[in-house]
């Protein structure tokens, strides 16, 4: 059995290599974490001072005198850290799973959310240059965020978060690939 010759610089990528990412893909579980570490504890935090706010506020209104104010607040906080703590995590939860990509002959699409579906397409035309940033988590997880800075002013820049390492590193020089094919025309 005879191997095709590789294609020449400038030829759409073809293949297994090419086509498994023609549909859209999910982010990898392991980014999951990253999600509910982004989310979690900034809500908790938010609600665990809102709570003893609150609870310091009814201890004042509930006694004149203040005796047993720092029971409520504490409770207050705690409550307010678990509400919060749950909450953030359950909205890490949903972005981890209505977060998409794909990377189709136009260019990169990105899919978000459920409720209110936002779907961003950056054409390869307007790709300016591309970045990858891999903080101390995503490198212990294999993960990497894909930003994609484009031409224009607003909303410059697309930034596909907690991708697998690998395949972020395919769609930076895939589209790269394609910047300097369009420089060069």
């Amino acid at each position: 059995m005879t191997q095709s010759p590789p294609d020449p610089p400038g030829t759409p990528a073809t293949g297994p290599a090419a086509d498994q990412f023609l549909d859209w893909q999910a982010l990898p579980a392991r980014a999951r974490l990253l999600f509910l570490l982004a989310n979690a504890p900034p809500l908790a935090f938010a609600c665990a001072l809102g709570g003893s706010l609150l609870a310091k506020l009814g201890a004042v209104l509930l006694d004149a005198d203040g005796a047993g104010g720092l029971p409520m607040v504490l409770v207050g906080a705690a409550l307010g850290l678990l509400i919060g703590g749950g909450l953030g995590g359950m909205l890490g939860h949903k972005q981890f799973r209505h977060t998409y990509w794909r990377l189709d002959p136009e260019g990169l699409a990105l899919r978000r959310g459920r409720m209110w579906l936002r779907e961003t397409r950056v054409p390869v035309t307007r790709v300016q240059h591309l970045d990858l940033k891999r903080g101390p988590l995503q490198r212990r997880r294999g993960l990497a965020t894909l930003v994609v800075h484009t031409a224009g002013t607003r909303n410059s820049s697309v930034v596909v978060p907690n991708i697998d390492f690998d395949d972020a590193q395919f769609l930076r020089d895939r589209l790269g690939r394609q910047i300097d094919l369009d420089h060069d025309d």
